[in-house]
């Protein structure tokens, strides 16, 4: 258990405090709260055995536990208190801007911030249209770019992505070092497809078998990481009929032209398909109605960001691996959410990539992707103020259908699994060591 104090918008998740201990088969459960800590270690130890309990001693007291140790050792059955005689010191977090306390000057401040953020860090894809200027900061910094591809089912679409990065991005010009699809075990001819076209195929249920495996497109980003090498990994949906370069070089200029920059998004405008008729707007109805007003209500500072779910996407390995990754639809809002409290808004940043045309989904299957979304930002928001919010949420949800003029409810459970970062695996360390 990590016990903060009250107030903080900001703390290290357990993750980033233990590391891969994290992941230590002994641990049944992580919990976070905040309040007065003596106060808060007694309310569990009634639930409890015995205690472990670590205490930083501060130089030079006379008192080496403190008023919190000897209260805890006074309401333990049973107690080990284990004592550094240095601070522990935690991951450094990007610092919190100061905000005035009142909600709306609060709320005039945060708008202001995203304001100038917004001018700062949104770019066109044009702007990065000069790959030989690309190329060029890419061999000045010795970077290397990966591009994975997440592919369920996409044999319609999938060479055609493939082409369009290999043809002009490694063929022509060498801005991208290697691309790999990472499979969801579709039951198409996706993997064939790939396969002939020369690009490595990987199932993500088969990458890190040791540290098993889960459905959903988060897992395969996850995944991605541990069969790819570059510096640079750029993520592209495999389910658009317009792939073309723009979506990995409009990713990769702000990346290669501002180093402070670590994750960028791309946006665009989302053609909807009617009635067999493409119309020009429409589309991103899980952006407008769940992503952005979840956004704008717990996380304004990422109020700016146009498309917060778009699959285009990609970062600084630096900063990816030591993000901890939903395994479902909600990877990429806990991506947003996890930069912007590990490196600050101004690490984050986005390209508008004009238009984009892919497959939509029917509105029952837009209900299950909001619906982890919402699980994901439960999550962070109640870790922030120390509350168990996501775990005494409900996780499953009831569809309404008709059927031959009749309702149904269809009950699913869509719970949503949060991988540790990929730094935190052995298997991964070991693979990068020199």
């Amino acid at each position: 258990m990590h016990v903060r104090a009250n107030g903080g918008r900001r703390a290290p998740t357990f993750y980033q405090l233990l590391g891969e201990r994290a992941l230590d088969e002994r641990i049944e459960r992580l919990v976070t709260r905040s309040g007065d800590p003596a106060e808060v270690i007694q309310e569990e130890l009634a639930e409890h055995d015995g205690i472990v309990f670590g205490a930083t001693g501060r130089e030079g007291a006379r008192d080496p536990l403190g008023p919190v140790g000897h209260a805890i050792l006074g309401a333990a059955r049973a107690a080990i208190i284990v004592r550094t005689s240095l601070p522990v010191a935690a991951l450094p977090l990007a610092p919190s801007a100061a905000l005035p306390v009142g909600r709306p000057e609060r709320s005039k401040a945060i708008g202001e911030l995203v304001d100038a953020w917004f001018t700062r860090n949104t770019f066109s894809s044009s702007e990065f249209a000069d790959l030989a200027r690309l190329v060029d900061a890419k061999a000045r910094q010795g970077l290397r770019v990966s591009v994975a591809l997440p592919t369920l089912n996409e044999e319609a679409t999938i060479a055609r992505v493939i082409n369009a990065i290999r043809s002009r991005l490694m063929e022509r010009i060498p801005l991208v070092d290697e691309m790999v699809v990472v499979d969801s075990r579709s039951d198409d001819n996706t993997r064939e497809i790939a396969a002939r076209e020369g690009i490595p195929v990987f199932i993500h249920d088969e990458i890190l078998p040791e540290c098993g495996t889960y459905r959903g497109k988060g897992e395969a980003l996850w995944k991605s990481l541990h069969v790819t090498s570059g510096d640079l990994v750029v993520w592209i949906d495999t389910d658009v009929s317009n792939a073309h370069p723009k979506f990995v070089y409009g990713v990769l200029g702000p990346l290669l032209q501002r180093p402070e920059i670590q994750f960028v998004k791309a946006f665009y405008q989302r053609p909807i398909r009617v009635g067999g008729e493409l119309q020009a707007t429409g589309g991103g109805r899980v952006t407008e109605l769940a992503a952005r007003p979840m956004l704008n209500l717990f996380f304004p500072e990422l109020s700016g960001v146009v498309q917060p779910l778009s699959g285009e996407q990609g970062g600084r390995r630096a900063l990816l691996e030591q993000l901890p990754f939903f395994t479902g639809y909600g990877v990429e809002t806990g991506l947003l959410i996890d930069t912007l409290q590990r490196a600050g808004l101004d690490a984050i940043a986005q390209v508008d990539m004009r238009q984009r045309i892919h497959r939509n989904q029917d509105l029952l299957a837009l209900s299950k992707m909001s619906f982890e979304i919402l699980q994901v930002a439960l999550k962070r928001v109640g870790e922030q103020h120390g509350e168990r919010l996501w775990e005494e949420a409900n996780s499953s949800l009831k569809l309404i259908t008709t059927e031959k003029g009749r309702l149904r409810l269809e009950l699913h459970d869509i719970g949503t699994v949060e991988r540790p970062p990929m730094v935190t695996v052995p298997a991964y360390r070991m693979a990068r060591m020199p």
